[in-house]
């Protein structure tokens, strides 16, 4: 029986409040539409394939098992023909999912709200590239005049040599701010986490990490980006391959392997504290790079300091903390948990965002 991984609630013995993210993983051949639709949209359907014009191959989206991760992916099917974009558009093809307007509230980012979303993909060995674009993940928003172009776009370009981009415009200008080269890529796992605090003032962290080896092939950090299309109502994710059909001698048909999808959208902490010190304990900076600076914490407040990720998993911090300083340089990018206890009992609980 196929095991449907939906909104993950993971409560920790050790921690006073639960932790939510909504995450999508293959789980077997069968039903694949069904299965992303019930994470991302209940009810509705977030998948945008090309089967009205190629309903003979079946559904350009199912599930295989991958013996590098040793568990069941997603397969995304692009052809060079006769697939298009939905019987809509003729001059491109789109094989992706995503979320919408239909989707739940925690899915869809807001103004002011941060959001962290990981997923991993697979690019073939011999995977070919459009010299126009080849789309593997975009952040798109909903309402406004701006609504039609991705605010980011990683893509794929015929170039010498090819690459893979990350693209930006907060408005309809968009223009490359990072590139890597795409034979890094090529029959390799990828893992990408990807932070962004959505505001006119706001932040902007990438990185696309190796699997097999944790090689950064491409990573970027803006603390001082804007984030928000004007007039947005809200923004969303979308992964899978959108290519151009324009240069269609350079396209070849392609299977892009993606799984391990993850939102969460990361808030203040709604319990934090049950013996609360005169003067608040705050993290500086936050979100860091190198090193945090515990605030306002007095030793005689607390026993000690344990430091989690958000698999509940303990980080040995004994070499990484000095006084109220912990060095957090060589942590992967992410959200984190640093828990204060005093007489084995939890006095304080602190989000902090890895960059």
């Amino acid at each position: 029986m196929k095991k449907i991984i939906f909104t993950l609630y993971l409560l920790l013995a050790m921690f006073p409040f639960i932790w939510s993210q909504t995450i999508l993983n293959a789980n077997g051949t069968g039903n694949t539409y069904e299965d992303i639709n019930a994470v991302l949209a209940p009810n509705y359907n977030v998948v945008e394939v090309p089967d009205c014009v190629h309903n003979a191959f079946g559904r350009h989206i199912d599930e295989i098992f991958d013996t590098e991760l040793n568990e069941n992916v997603f397969r995304f099917f692009a052809h060079k023909i006769p697939d298009n974009d939905r019987c809509q558009n003729f001059d491109r093809q789109r094989t992706e999912i995503k979320t919408y307007s239909q989707s739940p509230d925690d899915l869809k980012a807001t103004l002011g709200e941060t959001v962290e979303y990981k997923w991993r993909f697979k690019l073939p060995v011999g995977f070919q590239v459009s010299p126009n674009f080849t789309h593997l993940h975009q952040i798109k928003s909903v309402g406004g005049s701006f609504a039609s172009i991705p605010m980011i776009t990683i893509t794929a370009r015929k170039a010498t040599p090819d690459r893979i981009e990350l693209r930006y415009t907060p408005t309809n200008n968009q223009s490359t701010i990072q590139t890597a080269n795409l034979d890094l890529f090529r029959g390799h796992w990828v893992e990408a986490t990807e932070i962004i605090t959505f505001s006119d003032t706001g932040s902007y962290t990438i990185e696309l990490k190796r699997v097999s080896d944790d090689s950064i092939l491409l990573s970027y950090n803006n603390n001082a980006i804007d984030t928000w299309q004007d007039g947005a109502d809200f923004a969303r994710p979308k992964w899978g391959i959108y290519r151009s059909l324009i240069n269609i001698d350079d396209l070849r048909d392609e299977e892009v392997l993606f799984n391990n999808f993850s939102i969460e959208e990361i808030d203040e902490l709604s319990i934090s504290d049950f013996e609360i010190a005169p003067d608040e304990i705050t993290l500086v900076p936050n979100p860091a790079k190198n090193s945090i600076t515990f605030k306002n914490a007095n030793k005689e407040d607390y026993d000690a300091i344990i430091l989690y990720n958000t698999l509940g998993e303990i980080i040995p911090i004994e070499k990484r903390l000095t006084e109220n300083k912990l060095d957090v340089s060589e942590l992967t990018s992410g959200l984190y948990y640093i828990v204060f206890t005093k007489n084995k009992r939890q006095i304080k609980v602190l989000k902090c965002l890895i960059k």
